[in-house]
């Protein structure tokens, strides 16, 4: 059994930055991939960055490319999002979730976790 926990959201200018973690809780999160998905009011959950269980490998979504940066430390059970060059349109809740059965390459193609944790506001201002 794993549990999540989000923190590090909070109110930024745009160009600014801010540093996400998901705690994790349980054994086996280190043999997991884990993603960072967002929700912006009125619209729905959308992908933003994975990373296998190793950290090999991570993927994207386009509109952050360059600008996020997804990391994870095996002894401190976390996973990161690094967020810089913010822009009002990253404004949302941002999540992480995992799933035993998926891959950083499928959430990537769109598979969604099944664990979740309660989510962190990001909020970018003009």
């Amino acid at each position: 059994q794993v549990t999540l926990l989000e923190f590090g959201g909070g109110s930024v200018q745009a160009g600014g930055s801010l540093r996400l973690s998901c705690a994790a809780s349980g054994r086996t999160f280190s043999t997991l991939a884990v993603g960072w998905f967002r929700q912006a009011p009125g619209n729905e959950r959308e992908f933003v960055a994975s990373i296998s269980w190793s950290g090999d490998t991570t993927y994207y979504t386009d509109s952050v490319k360059g600008r996020f940066t997804i990391s994870r430390d095996h002894g401190e059970n976390t996973v990161y999002l690094q967020m810089n060059s913010l822009k009002p349109e990253d404004t949302a809740v941002y999540y992480c979730g995992t799933n035993i059965f998926t891959t950083a390459q499928r959430m990537y193609g769109g598979e969604k976790a099944d664990v979740w944790g309660r989510g962190t506001q990001v909020t970018v201002s003009s």
